[in-house]
C-alpha cells in the first residue's frame, strides 16, 4: 500500500503565541478604589494648607486654566497674584455651590424616600391619621389618636395588624360581648378611632350610627365597653313649590334633597297616584327638620307637616307622636294618612287597560269583562304587595299565567297576574308586609306584552283599583283627640302662615316659645 504525502509550498508551522497570564487578586480593584478615595480625601481636606504657589498651581490644573505670562515674558506667579486669586476664588465658589446643591438634592431625596416609606408602611396606613394629641405640662404626649377608615376586605384583625397592635388585645376586647359584637360587622367607609400610646391600645371608639358610639377604654389593664348616645341638633325649615313639569323637578327647585322628596311621595302615596294624578299647577308645602352633628348637617327629615294641593283638593298631613312613643301621620281631623292598601303595586310606564266590564279581549276577540287594571311595565319590574296579608295562591292560574293572590283579613283580597317570576320565599301560606316585593312583571298566560294585571276585591266582589275608597288604619281615638289637637296646632298655624291662610289663626295661643314661627327657616 502506497501513501502519498503532499507538502504545502512555503509551509510554515503555526506558532501560537503564549499569553502571559497575570494573576489578578480579587482584592486588587477594591483596594485600588479605596486608595484613590483616601488620597482624594487627604488632598481635599489638606488643600487649604498648601502654600499659595502650590495652591494656585493645583487650581490651574483643576480648572485647566493656563498660566498668564508677565510683562517680562516669563511665565510665573509673582506678577499675576491678583488674577490667580480671582481664578482660585471663582473655582472655590463654584465648587462650594455644587456641594451645596448636592446636599440640598440629597436632603430632598431623603425626605421623599422617608415619606414614601411611611405612606407604604404597614403600621402607618394612609387611612390612619392622628386626630388628637393631649400634652402634659412638660409637653410630653400622653394621648395619641388615629382615625382609620375601613377599606374593602378589612376586618378588625387586619386593622389591628396595620396599627401594630397585638392580637391579644383584640381577643380581650372581643370577649367583652354585648355591643362589642358590632365590631364584627364593620363596613367599608366607616371610621374607627384608636387611642394609642407607645404601641399600646388605650381606647377605641366606633360610631356605628349618627347618635350612638361604642366606646372601649383600658382601665387598670382591663378593657371596658360602654355605649355613648349623642343628641343631634335639629333646625326646622320649610319649602314651598308649584309643580310645572314634575314633582321631582319642583322639589329640587325648592331646595329639597332626594330623601325628602321620597318621604313626601311615601307620605301621600296612599291618596295620590304620582304617575297618574299629578296635574300642572299642583303645589305642596313642607315643614321639615335638618339634623346637625358638631355643626355639620348629617341627615334630612323627618317631615313635621305638609300640605299637598292635587287637582284642587287640599290634603294636610301632620306628624304625631303617641304616648307610647309610636309615630304616625294624620290628617287634621285625626284620620290616619297611612291606609291599609297602597294605591298602585308597581312603578309602571302606562295603564294599558282600565277596569271595564264590557271590554273586548285582545286575544280571544270577544266581549269579556276586565275586572282589574293592567299596568304596562318592562319585564322584571318589581311588584309590591299593596297591603299586609297572606299568600293564598302562588302558581299558574289559567289565562292569568303565573299569579299571586293575597288575602287581607277576612274582607279584602288582591290579585297579581301575568308574572315573569315570583320573589324568593313567596309561597302559599307565607305572610307578607305592605310594600314587600312579591314578584316581577312578565307576560305569562294570555298576554300580548309585559304588564301586571291587578285586581282589588271586597268580599269577593271586584272593585276598580283606581277609584275604590281604600280603608284607613286606626284613627285617633275620641279619648286622645284633645291631646292630638293641642299637639298639632302649632304646625297647622305654621302651615297657615307659609301658605297665607288664616283659617285657624285662633289656635295661635297654643304656640310655645320653642314652637313659635321665628324658629322655622326657609329651606334652600
Amino acid at each position: 500500500m502506497t501513501y502519498r504525502v503532499y507538502i504545502k509550498k512555503d509551509y510554515k508551522p503555526e506558532v501560537v503565541p503564549t499569553k502571559r497570564r497575570t494573576r489578578v487578586s480579587s482584592l486588587t480593584i477594591p483596594i485600588s478604589l479605596c486608595l484613590i478615595a483616601v488620597i482624594s480625601t487627604v488632598f481635599y481636606f489638606y488643600l487649604p494648607d498648601f502654600n499659595t504657589q502650590d495652591e494656585l498651581s493645583v487650581a490651574h490644573k483643576m480648572v485647566d486654566v493656563p498660566t498668564i505670562p508677565s510683562k517680562s515674558g516669563k511665565v510665573g506667579f509673582e506678577e499675576n497674584t491678583a488674577n490667580e486669586l480671582t481664578i482660585q476664588n471663582s473655582w472655590a465658589t463654584a465648587e462650594q455651590r455644587n456641594i451645596d446643591d448636592d446636599l440640598n438634592n440629597l436632603e430632598a431625596l431623603s425626605t421623599e424616600l422617608l415619606e414614601s416609606e411611611i405612606l407604604e408602611s404597614d403600621v402607618y396606613d394612609s387611612t390612619a391619621e392622628p386626630i388628637a394629641e393631649v400634652e402634659n405640662e412638660d409637653n410630653s404626649v400622653i394621648n395619641h389618636w388615629h382615625s382609620v377608615t375601613v377599606k374593602k376586605g378589612d376586618s378588625l384583625a387586619l386593622i389591628f395588624s396595620r396599627l401594630g397592635l397585638s392580637a391579644n388585645e383584640l381577643y380581650r376586647i372581643m370577649t367583652l360581648k354585648g355591643d362589642v359584637t358590632r365590631l364584627k360587622k364593620i363596613q367599608p367607609g366607616q371610621i374607627l378611632h384608636f387611642q394609642i400610646q407607645e404601641g399600646q391600645l388605650n381606647g377605641l371608639e366606633y360610631d356605628y350610627s349618627l347618635t350612638k358610639t361604642l366606646s372601649i377604654k383600658r382601665e387598670e389593664n382591663k378593657f371596658t365597653a360602654s355605649l355613648i348616645e349623642h343628641e343631634l341638633d335639629a333646625v326646622v325649615k320649610h319649602a314651598k313649590a308649584t309643580i310645572n313639569d314634575s314633582l321631582f323637578l319642583a322639589g329640587k327647585e325648592a331646595g329639597l334633597t332626594d330623601n325628602l322628596i321620597m318621604q313626601l311621595v311615601a307620605l301621600y302615596g296612599w291618596d295620590i297616584d304620582f304617575a297618574l294624578d299629578i296635574r300642572h299647577g299642583d303645589s305642596f308645602t313642607l315643614i321639615y327638620e335638618e339634623k346637625f352633628k358638631d355643626g355639620e348637617r348629617v341627615a334630612d327629615g323627618p317631615i313635621l307637616a305638609a300640605e299637598f294641593i292635587n287637582n284642587g283638593e287640599t290634603i294636610r298631613a301632620i306628624r304625631y307622636e303617641h304616648a307610647d312613643g309610636s309615630i304616625d301621620y294624620y290628617e287634621d281631623n285625626g284620620d290616619a294618612m297611612r291606609k291599609a292598601f297602597l294605591r298602585t303595586p308597581v312603578n309602571f310606564t302606562r295603564i294599558s287597560s282600565r277596569f271595564n266590564l264590557k271590554r273586548k279581549h285582545p286575544i280571544l276577540n270577544m266581549i269579556r269583562a276586565h275586572r282589574g287594571v293592567d299596568y304596562a311595565a318592562p319585564t322584571g319590574t318589581p311588584i309590591k304587595a299593596t297591603g299586609d296579608g297572606t299568600v293564598v295562591h302562588a302558581g299558574l292560574k289559567g289565562g292569568y299565567g303565573k299569579t299571586i293572590i293575597l288575602r287581607h283579613g277576612g274582607k279584602y283580597s288582591t290579585v297579581y297576574a301575568h308574572l315573569h317570576k315570583y320573589a324568593r320565599g313567596v309561597r302559599n301560606g307565607k305572610k307578607v308586609k305592605q310594600g314587600q316585593i312579591i314578584g316581577y312583571v312578565g307576560k305569562s298566560g294570555l298576554a300580548t306584552g309585559p304588564h301586571l294585571h291587578y285586581e282589588f276585591r271586597i268580599n269577593g266582589v271586584h272593585r276598580n283599583p283606581l277609584t275604590v275608597n281604600l280603608p284607613h288604619v286606626e284613627s285617633i281615638s275620641s279619648k286622645e283627640m284633645p291631646q292630638f289637637k293641642e299637639s298639632i296646632s302649632p304646625m297647622l298655624a305654621e302651615l297657615d302662615k307659609i301658605t297665607g291662610k288664616t283659617a285657624i289663626a285662633a289656635q295661635q295661643p297654643f304656640l310655645s316659645e320653642n314652637q313659635a314661627s321665628p324658629s322655622v327657616k326657609e329651606g334652600g
